[in-house]
C-alpha cells in the first residue's frame, strides 16, 4: 500500500446528495490549486455530468474485471451501482501534489480514513431535508434517484460526528471561505488573510 509523505493530505468532501459538496470542493480546490481524484462508478451520468471530471463512467462488467485485478482501494456498492477509487490514481497524484481531493460518500470516506488514518480529513456537508431535495430538482434530477437519495438522507447525516469537520452549506461563497480558512491550517500555504 502506498505512503503518504509527512507534508501529502487527502481532503474528502463528504455529506448527504444535494449538500453542494462537489461545488464547494471544486471550489477549494480551485483556490489552492489542489486536484480532484476522480471515482469510477457503474451507473449512467446525470445531468450535468461529465465522464473524467465527475466520475469515470465504466460498465459492470470493466468495473468487476478491475476490482478482481485489485485495482480498487475502496469498493462500495450503493443502491446496486458500484463506486470505487483506484489506487494507482491516489498513487500518481500525490508522487505529482502534495495534496488532493475527493468528493465520497460515507462509505467510501470511512474505508480512506481506515487506511491513511490522520492524513484523510473529512470535510461534512450538510443542509436541510428541503434544501436538498429542492437542489436536486433543480439540478434535472429524476423522481426515483431523488427519492433513493433523500432515503439516505437520514444515515449520512449521522455520520457528521464522524468527520473532523463539519459545515452547514447554504452559502456557496461562505462555506468555501470557512473550507479555505479551515484547509489552511493543515497545507499552511498563507493564501487566507487571517486579519
Amino acid at each position: 500500500m502506498y505512503e503518504l509523505k509527512d507534508r501529502s493530505w487527502l481532503f474528502v468532501f463528504t455529506g448527504p446528495d444535494g449538500s453542494g459538496r462537489k461545488s464547494v470542493a471544486e471550489a477549494v480546490g480551485h483556490t489552492f490549486g489542489m486536484e480532484k481524484i476522480v471515482s469510477y462508478v457503474t451507473r449512467q451520468p446525470r445531468p450535468g455530468e461529465v465522464n473524467g471530471q465527475d466520475y469515470r463512467f465504466i460498465s459492470h462488467d470493466s468495473y468487476r474485471e478491475m476490482e478482481s485485478h485489485g485495482e480498487f482501494l475502496e469498493s462500495v456498492e450503493i443502491d446496486g451501482n458500484l463506486y470505487g477509487i483506484r489506487s494507482l490514481d491516489v498513487e500518481s497524484m500525490l508522487e505529482k501534489h502534495d495534496s488532493a481531493y475527493l468528493i465520497l460518500n460515507r462509505e467510501g470516506a470511512t474505508i480512506l480514513k481506515k487506511i491513511y488514518g490522520d492524513k484523510v480529513v473529512r470535510l461534512f456537508l450538510y443542509a436541510d431535508r428541503r434544501t436538498v431535495e429542492e437542489r436536486q430538482r433543480k439540478l434535472g434530477l429524476p423522481d426515483d434517484v431523488i427519492s433513493q437519495h433523500l432515503g439516505h438522507y437520514d444515515t449520512e447525516m449521522e455520520y457528521r460526528g464522524f468527520c473532523e469537520h463539519a459545515f452547514e452549506n447554504y452559502d456557496l461563497a461562505q462555506t468555501t471561505y470557512e473550507i479555505t480558512n479551515t484547509l489552511e491550517n493543515y497545507l499552511q500555504r498563507d493564501l487566507v488573510d487571517k486579519d
